[in-house]
């Protein structure tokens, strides 16, 4: 049998531990399934190629391998591939055990498709469903039931690293953009929509990364610059403050103070006496 088309189907000789599998399998697809119910639980991994999933929980999501989602008993749901097809292996299960994963949240409903960081690291969980099946005993669906619980965590794990990076990708290049942006004026509402958010959006996400608004982070950052210029230069304060884009020295004097525990001036004497 090629192995890059094959499926598996079993009566499950019982729910082994709250878990049943009964098929897993793997083909090349080149035309979506359309309007279509199971009766039971589907994980599907898409290893090459994309194209859509929709359900009436989530609308229409794009999928793009490698990218892992979940389907749900009796909903109705399409999915497959564009133009190109792609490559996917599937799982069906059911089970008391589900209802643990929904609750903990490690399946959703409405967040059924998972980006994947490892995706080698489910195929191999895949690869010993399709050893675990043929083996059509008490230990085979024994194992295949313990291997399906291992690629509920495993999906889990990934859909939560996958969050966190993009999570961190998004703020970090905000927090870019505002460093490089610090000395100059700058409308936050204005920044806030070019990044594709609203204000209130930019300042949970600053305050969430920094513990700072964003005005304020911009300020550490304009007065770290005015140190560097201070110990580093003989620049007259007055100009340093127009640099760090505070035009009012005696404005910049306060805020200074106010940060730092004393003014720009004794600052500087105490860096050239140290």
């Amino acid at each position: 049998m090629d192995d890059r088309h094959f499926a598996l189907y079993r009566s499950p000789l019982a729910s082994v531990g709250g878990l049943a599998v009964s098929s897993v399998g793997q083909q090349q697809v080149f035309s979506p399934i359309e309007n279509r119910k199971l009766p039971g639980y589907a994980g599907v991994l898409v290893e090459s190629g994309e194209g859509r999933l929709q359900t009436e929980q989530v609308g229409v999501v794009d999928v793009k391998a490698p990218t892992f989602f979940w389907l749900f008993p009796n909903r109705t749901h399409s999915y497959g591939p564009h133009v190109a097809g792609w490559s996917e292996r599937w799982v069906l299960f059911d089970g008391a055990l589900v209802r643990d994963f929904l609750r903990l949240r490690l399946i959703s409903e409405r967040n059924p498709v998972v980006s994947l960081i490892d995706p080698a690291a489910v195929q191999r969980l895949f690869a010993s469903l399709r050893i675990e099946l043929a083996d059509d005993t008490a230990i085979g669906h024994s194992s295949a039931a313990a291997t399906l619980h291992r690629l509920v965590v495993e999906v889990a794990r990934q859909a939560t690293m996958s969050s966190s990076a993009e999570k961190r990708k998004d703020i970090q290049t905000v927090l870019a953009a505002l460093r490089n942006k610090a000395c100059a004026s700058l409308s936050l509402v204005t920044f806030a929509a070019q990044a594709g958010m609203s204000l209130a959006t930019l300042r949970r996400k600053v305050v969430d990364a920094t513990g700072m608004s964003p005005k304020a982070y911009q300020l550490r950052i304009r007065i770290d610059r005015a140190k560097e210029l201070l110990t580093m230069s003989e620049t007259r304060i007055d100009e340093i403050a127009r640099t760090v884009g505070v035009e009012d020295p005696f404005y910049f004097s306060r805020l200074f103070q106010r940060l730092e525990g004393c003014s720009p001036s004794v600052f500087r004497e105490r860096h050239s006496r140290s």
